[in-house]
């Protein structure tokens, strides 16, 4: 039974900082008490546990634009995340858990800045039909929490562009999105703004539980910078046995070439190289230059330069047109 709640507003914008305080809220969370924390990011995309990176976000793309990129402990799919959407975590021992009640927090809150909403069976939060507020939900160890997103000014332009899908065809045992017409809250009501939906989450968040909001607890910095370094490290990123198949092909002036990439915890683990090319070193040159490299376009141009290989300049472009 819930007998207290308090909020907890990060003043942080890093993705990996942000997903570091969430898990350790979770693990500090009391019996009897839930905890609404309430977040934003810049420029991020976030993935969700079982999701291959690169089908699912242009990674290279993001990076450029100074963007980053964070995987989640729950499942689900990806979303974009900058300052004109704001996050909220719900966290609480699993006996005190209950999706309706949480969601109904949401659904009062969205009432205040006077626009009204509707479930969906994708446990998704719609108005006027369009889906604003994306769930996920994560259980561990006698704990609990549901976290998501809302749209309230999002650039809809930069989650179209890192979200779309990459040229390259990727055959991957990973968990792709299912993508949703969304809607920023903004097109709803033009009066609202972050700030504005923040003070209705924690009026709402009062009104539901019909209880005072307490004084949020502190969380431990030691463990708090552990857990983000977990979080911002390429094996956590990109290192999850999630193994997957690139392939792409082109056909240029001295003939045409196709890759094959099998890639295993973010490194090319094998190649396969078919070409037409009258110079018989190009096949084995590029299969030599890939395998063993990080699957990054940055990391295999740095490889195709270094060894003296045939067209390189032609194959570095058809890599970069994979959009990957």
């Amino acid at each position: 039974m819930i007998e207290r709640i308090a909020v907890y507003e990060s003043e942080w914008f890093d993705p990996h900082r942000n997903l570091a305080i969430e898990q350790h809220l979770l693990e500090t969370v009391l019996g009897g008490c839930c905890l609404l924390y309430l977040w934003q990011n810049e420029r991020t995309v976030v993935i969700g546990k079982n999701q291959n990176a690169w089908a699912e976000c242009r990674t290279t793309e993001l990076f450029n634009d100074g963007g980053k990129l964070a995987r989640r402990l729950s499942g689900g799919g990806a979303v974009y995340h900058d300052l004109g959407n704001l996050n909220f975590t719900f966290l609480m021992r699993e006996e005190d858990y209950d999706l309706m009640r949480q969601l109904s927090v949401i659904r009062r809150a969205c009432r205040l800045c006077g626009i009204e909403t509707e479930l969906s069976g994708r446990n998704d939060v719609l108005a006027s039909g369009r889906k604003f507020s994306g769930n996920a939900f994560y259980h561990h160890e006698g704990r609990a929490y549901h976290h998501g997103t809302l749209l309230v000014d999002v650039d809809a332009d930069a989650m179209g562009r890192y979200l779309s899908p990459s040229k390259a065809k990727l055959e991957s045992k990973g968990v792709e999105s299912v993508r949703s017409r969304v809607v920023n809250l903004s097109e709803l009501n033009p009066a609202i703004t972050v700030d504005m939906l923040k003070a209705a989450m924690r009026q709402a968040f009062a009104e539901v539980y019909d209880l005072p909001v307490s004084a949020p607890p502190v969380p431990d910095e030691t463990r708090v910078e552990e857990l983000a370094a977990h979080y911002a490290s390429d094996a956590w990123l990109f290192g999850q046995k999630l193994p997957f198949t690139l392939r792409c092909e082109q056909r240029f002036p001295w003939g045409g070439v196709e890759l094959q990439l099998f890639v295993d915890r973010g490194v090319i683990q094998n190649a396969a190289v078919y070409t037409d090319d009258m110079d018989p070193t190009l096949a084995p040159k590029l299969r030599t230059a890939l395998i063993g490299c990080p699957f990054s376009l940055a990391a295999m141009q740095a490889r195709i330069e270094t060894e003296p290989l045939p067209h390189a300049r032609d194959i570095i472009q058809m890599l970069t047109e994979q959009e990957i």
